[in-house]
């Protein structure tokens, strides 16, 4: 049985609907909103102030469908009335929850009016009356239900209409989204035909204009390059500049040596130093890049193609005599390994025996070293070269051949074809030394012996790249634990 306490009146005045029941109470002048929780106990759900009513949803995203309908592509207008479809449902659903609400509603205020009739046969006063209007209230508030479960019936049929356009208008834009990918897939083949029908046509392009394009990049590549040589020839560069001075110097340079050694030689007959009649003497600078001559001073000399000759290193204090081998020519080309060294040509005719001696050790060329070292620093060293003599035999073509000299071998190529090749190595018979005679142009020409049976003279375009050659070799050589020497000076280069 419910208990009434003394304060009831305070009670109903503070609050809009005086408790009637322990479990039932009124915070609000509206009528709460109520489930049943586990137990079957009434638990109240708190109204969301900040959340909208679903009609003003579906009303907000039916409007803003309308007005991104013209702007949207067939794919978002179909998405978009997909959410609106399920919208719909979720309205659907939500309208059956609000009429179990309100039943549940309905049952809770027949029992709370049988409650307070129950109460009111049994209370009299002041508590009577407090009764009475209790259930008056519970009465209006029967009303305000009624009523709102009317407008939630009219929202009901609103939201069903709404269901129903969107449902339709979902149906209209999957239709259109099919035929606009129908349309698409037709577009999408006939490009990829078209894109086929082009690819074949350069492919059928590309082979007719193969073999022509090729021959006009190469016609193309010879014009770029004779337009090259052209514009060196009438444009030479600061490099070139210094080169033709470097040469010029280096002219001035021999004549001013040869000059000062005839001066020598006179001084020296004129102070009585030659007690005997010099018959020949050398001609030539005494330094390394140039070439040494024989010629008769005096008329009772012998002519010199009637002479054996043979050409001698000295060392600078009067060591013994190395025979030169292959040097039998009036005309003697210092080579890299004469440097430092005294050289002597003996002429006999008949019994008789001359010989002449250079003023001083061979020198060095200017800059050589310097060049030499630069050179070091690459793998692979080319230079231009002309085949004069091949295995003692002249060669009549003066076609320009690389010869290639690396850090492990040595070899001879005419274009793309390799002529002769031989790596450093103990087993190797290979020979590389200046040319020992051969006129003017000893100092330019080098004697190259691959193996037995193989031998090259080869001409170099200046006698700087010469002599570079060989004392790259022979430095390469070196570090390959390798003598490389001229014929017979393999002692002597060990010594």
């Amino acid at each position: 049985m419910t208990r009434v306490t003394l304060d009831f009146g305070d009670t109903i005045q503070r609050d809009a609907v005086p408790p009637v029941s322990a479990d039932v109470i009124f915070p609000s002048s509206r009528f709460p909103n109520y489930k049943i929780g586990p137990n079957n106990q009434i638990v109240e759900v708190k109204p969301d102030s900040k959340a909208l009513t679903m009609k003003e949803v579906v009303a907000r995203e039916t409007a803003h469908l309308l007005e991104q309908q013209k702007r949207l592509s067939v794919r978002d207008l179909a998405s978009k009335f997909e959410k609106g479809l399920a919208a719909a449902a979720k309205l659907s659903d939500e309208a059956r929850m609000k009429d179990a609400a309100s039943l549940e509603k309905h049952v809770l205020l027949k029992k709370l009016k049988d409650a307070l009739e129950a109460l009111r046969g049994r209370v009299a006063g002041k508590n009577h009356d407090d009764v009475e209007e209790a259930i008056a209230m519970v009465e209006a508030l029967a009303v305000q239900l009624s009523q709102r479960e009317g407008e939630l019936i009219k929202e009901k049929a609103e939201v069903k209409k709404l269901a129903t356009f969107l449902k339709q208008a979902s149906e209209d834009a999957k239709k259109l989204v099919e035929e606009e990918r129908a349309y698409a897939r037709a577009e999408i083949e006939n490009a990829r035909a078209a894109v086929q029908r082009v690819e074949e046509a350069l492919q059928e392009y590309e082979r007719m204009s193969g073999t022509a394009g090729k021959q006009d990049m190469e016609e193309l590549m010879k014009e770029v390059h004779e337009a090259r040589r052209i514009k060196m020839l009438h444009q030479p560069s600061k490099v070139m500049d210094m080169e033709h001075e470097l040469q010029a110097l280096r002219v001035q340079l021999a004549e001013k040596c040869k000059y000062s050694i005839q001066l020598q030689k006179e001084l020296a007959r004129k102070m009585g130093e030659e007690t005997v009649l010099q018959l020949y003497e050398l001609d030539g600078m005494e330094a390394l890049g140039s070439f040494l001559q024989i010629q008769p001073c005096s008329l009772s000399a012998s002519e010199l193609s009637e002479c054996s000759i043979q050409w001698y290193r000295l060392g600078c204090e009067g060591g013994k005599q190395e025979p030169i081998s292959g040097a039998t020519k009036p005309v003697y080309a210092p080579e890299p390994f004469d440097v430092g060294r005294i050289l002597q040509a003996e002429i006999t005719y008949g019994d008789q025996t001359t010989s002449v001696t250079t003023a001083g050790p061979i020198d060095p060329a200017a800059g050589l070293g310097n060049y030499v070292e630069a050179l070091v620093r690459r793998h692979d060293i080319e230079f231009n070269v002309v085949v004069i003599q091949m295995n003692g035999t002249d060669h009549a073509s003066e076609t320009i051949h690389v010869l290639h000299i690396g850090r492990m071998r040595m070899k001879l190529c005419k274009g793309k074809t390799g002529v002769a090749k031989e790596y450093y190595s103990i087993s190797m018979q290979v020979l590389l030394c200046g040319i020992r005679g051969g006129g003017n142009a000893a100092a330019q020409a080098a004697f190259w012996q691959v193996k037995t049976g193989l031998s090259f003279v080869l001409a170099f375009e200046t006698e700087r790249e010469r002599n570079a050659a060989i004392m790259l070799a022979r430095r390469f050589a070196y570090d390959c634990n390798i003598m490389l020497s001229g014929p017979d000076d393999r002692a002597a280069a060990g010594s």
